[in-house]
């Protein structure tokens, strides 16, 4: 018997329709939802342990998988099994984490698993934009204790009117690709990129996805309400002691406070805030530190924190002794690295990008293979964070999640200012060397400076900033902190990071913390994010104003050539054998594809220095040529044969034809090399293909002069060619119409009875 299933309907306002459904699947767990949008579905199931672990920290982990049966197909590769998780999945991930993270309590330690799984796919419903919406509404079936429903929405923009959660071709028509995390009262979560978009735009765009998000919060509710709603379990929280907290802070604040002011480096401060730390453990027994040791270090980073803040709130200043608005130094250097194909050094502060640039063919393209998406990406970044840029020593376990995400948006704050008719395929690869504040955005800056050094003819620069907030409610103080260090990464109520040209906006990405933000807020950091963006924007182009006109010596140059369909075969040749051939005479790549609109073949040729480009340039041309009938061509002989000569034109060669005979000289002509002889050059001139041979004739004897008195002999008469008199056939036959075979051959003896 098929169990009860609970319902609810989300309408987005165009005849589409999202719907929550639980009851039917996954029962064990402690909630689970599949959500449905068309013939797209995704099943989430969540758990939680009762037990607490002995963590300061949420042990959270948020999986989502597209299953390949989910779209009929199969997955690629040897093993045919779904196995480590593509980029895509590992960004879906990351969105819904870090809307989810932050509204379990603080003191909430059991470990929690949140798993979305693609299992059934619609080409025409992009499957991310329903994940969070899925989280949360399993959440809610749940009896985690959890602050409030939350969703997230995809916005898209086309012809000016805004569109929730479009499908994948109305993105491709959309300047935004926004994708929103709120709860029904605030915006949390903020990530995208945009075709050089206004602050103000953007800020109607998070409006526009947060009305969509009240509604889709209102059906979690509304199921929850009709599964029944469970009680929120109970769980061991931490120990709390107020007046160890007074004490502690009494301890610490003013001395945090007066290090805090004095605006000193990264490392000098940490240790003297270490020191603080130290004395102040130093002031209890050992036998009191053994029991509340966790306590007095808790209630130190808070009294931490709070000095901090209301430095900057009270005082305008930061912990480097800058003022709100003010970025620290910079300097910049491109074409650092000698053998690479474009590279640069961006320093700000104590955050330095080494970033490089290699230049390929469509053959190095990034393949995009996932259930939910398949192409390619011609331009691709990799952010890579080792842990000697922090000054620490730890394992090296392969690319971090944190690492995906970070190129990930540094890639769409560069990529659509790298123009569609750009030939190569582009990979830049940013090596993080030193980090405190924000490395994604020196990431940015390194790139855009590294493709200009590599020749690569972007349309504008991009530069990039990271932003902090700090606000407090009771006072309705706040200050907007441009280029934050890092540890007011932490102690903020929201950091954003912005990307863009100096027209406009070309990615975000934004973490809020405090609840209620409010519009004039979000708009007013904005535009100092703007200001604090333009100022980088100069740094960079003080560097290098504009891309290189040309790629460096040492690195490929790229010509791209069509030709018709029919003759790819001809250039590619029986297994391969004439493009191999020729791609290692000349030193060259050469890659050909199919256009799949007008069918022609595009030649894609990479080769260092032109020799080589040009070799194969030749070969393409001699593939195509084409003579025209009454033209006059140079040709060699390339070949003797007794009945002519072949030769080859001089302005295709390898195109080769036959120079007859009776074509060299008006004279009869009883040996080709009484006329002609190898590797002599001359003119002739092209007839077309003859009607009687069906094979292309020349002539060299038509643009020479008659000799005085030439007399043409007669046209043979084709039809008595081969007949006697009679018009009866005299080939091999007597007169008596018999075979004239030989008669000397020995009698055909008479076959042997058995």
């Amino acid at each position: 018997m098929i169990p009860k299933t609970f319902r609810e309907v989300i309408d987005l306002g165009d005849g589409r329709e999202i719907s929550i459904e639980t009851g039917k699947l996954a029962k064990q767990a402690h909630g689970s939802v599949v959500v449905q949008s068309g013939k797209c579905m995704l099943l989430c199931t969540v758990v939680s342990n009762y037990e607490q672990k002995d963590v300061n920290f949420l042990p959270l982990t948020v999986d989502y998988r597209e299953k390949f049966a989910a779209a009929g197909r199969y997955p690629g590769g040897f093993f045919k099994r779904e196995a480590r998780p593509s980029d895509g999945e590992v960004l879906t991930m990351r969105l819904v984490d870090r809307v989810l993270r932050p509204l379990f309590p603080k003191d909430y330690h059991s470990e929690t698993q949140v798993m979305i799984q693609l299992m059934s796919h619609d080409e025409t419903v992009m499957p991310d934009a329903m994940a969070g919406l899925a989280a949360s509404a399993a959440i809610q079936l749940s009896d985690f204790p959890f602050e409030c429903p939350i969703s997230e929405a995809r916005v898209g923009r086309v012809n000016g009117e805004f569109i929730i959660n479009p499908t994948f071709a109305q993105l491709a028509e959309s300047d935004i690709d926004m994708m929103i995390g709120a709860s029904a009262d605030s915006v949390m979560m903020v990530e995208g990129e945009m075709d050089e978009i206004s602050e103000e735009e953007m800020a109607d765009a998070i409006k526009f996805a947060h009305e969509h998000i009240k509604v889709q919060c209102a059906a979690q509710v509304k199921l929850a309400e009709a599964f029944g709603k469970k009680e929120t379990r109970e769980y061991e929280p931490e120990r709390e002691d107020k007046d160890l907290e007074k004490k502690v802070h009494d301890m610490a604040y003013d001395k945090v406070y007066a290090i805090a002011k004095a605006g000193s480096a990264k490392h000098e401060r940490s240790a003297a805030f270490q020191q603080i730390k130290e004395d102040i453990k130093a002031t209890f027994s050992e036998e009191e530190l053994e029991d509340y040791g966790g306590l007095v270090s808790d209630y130190y980073r808070k009294a931490e924190k709070a000095a901090i803040r209301d430095l900057t709130l009270d005082e305008g200043l930061r912990l480097d002794g800058r003022k709100t608005t003010e970025i620290r130094p910079i300097w910049c250097e491109v074409d650092y690295l000698p053998s690479t194909h474009g590279s640069s050094v961006f320093t700000r502060g104590e955050t330095q990008a080494l970033a490089t640039v290699t230049l390929g063919t469509s053959r190095d393209a990034n393949q995009i293979d996932m259930p939910s998406q398949e192409g390619e990406e011609r331009f691709y970044l990799h952010y890579n964070f080792p842990p000697f840029c922090t000054g620490e020593a730890r394992p090296i376990r392969g690319t971090s999640r944190r690492e995906v995400g970070h190129g990930n948006l540094a890639q769409r704050a560069l990529k659509g200012m790298v123009p569609d008719d750009c030939p190569y395929t582009v990979r830049v690869v940013s090596e993080v060397l030193e980090s405190n504040g924000s490395s994604s955005m020196a990431t940015v800056c390194a790139g855009t400076m590294a493709m200009m050094d590599a020749g690569v003819q972007m349309t504008k620069p991009v530069s990039g900033i990271a932003m902090g907030l700090i606000s407090d409610a009771d006072s309705g103080k706040y200050a907007v902190l441009s280029d934050i260090l890092g540890d007011e990464d932490h102690l903020g109520d929201m950091d954003f990071k912005v990307t863009g040209t100096a027209d406009g906006i070309t990615a975000c990405q934004m973490d809020i913390k405090v609840k209620g933000l409010s519009y004039e807020i979000l708009v007013n950091a904005l535009q100092q994010a703007r200001d604090g963006r333009l100022h980088i924007l100069e740094k960079l182009t003080d560097t290098i104003a504009t891309p290189n006109a040309d790629v460096k010596d040492h690195a490929p140059t790229m010509i791209t050539r069509r030709i018709p369909n029919e003759f790819i075969g001809a250039l590619i040749g029986p297994g391969g054998k004439v493009i191999q051939e020729m791609q290692k005479e000349t030193e060259t790549t050469i890659v050909i594809n199919e256009d799949p609109v007008t069918e022609e073949g595009i030649v894609e040729i990479l080769g260092v220095g032109k020799k080589g480009i040009n070799a194969v340039m030749a070969k393409i041309d001699s593939l195509l040529f084409k003579p025209e009938v009454g033209s006059v061509y140079e040709v060699k002989v390339i070949k003797m044969l007794d009945f002519g000569a072949v030769v080859e034109y001089m302005d295709a060669p390898g195109n080769e034809v036959l120079l007859h005979v009776s074509e060299l000289a008006w004279e009869r002509t009883e040996n080709v090399s009484d006329v002609v002889n190898m590797g002599d050059v001359f003119d002739v001139k092209y007839f077309g293909v003859d009607s009687r041979t069906r094979k292309e004739k020349v002539s060299r004897k038509a643009i020479l002069p008659k000799p005085e008195g030439y007399v043409a002999r007669p046209p043979r008469d084709n039809n008595n060619r081969g007949r006697d008199n009679r018009g009866r056939d005299n080939r091999g036959r007597d007169n008596r119409n018999r075979d004239n075979r030989r008669d000397d051959r020995k009698p055909r003896e008479d076959k042997k009875e058995d």
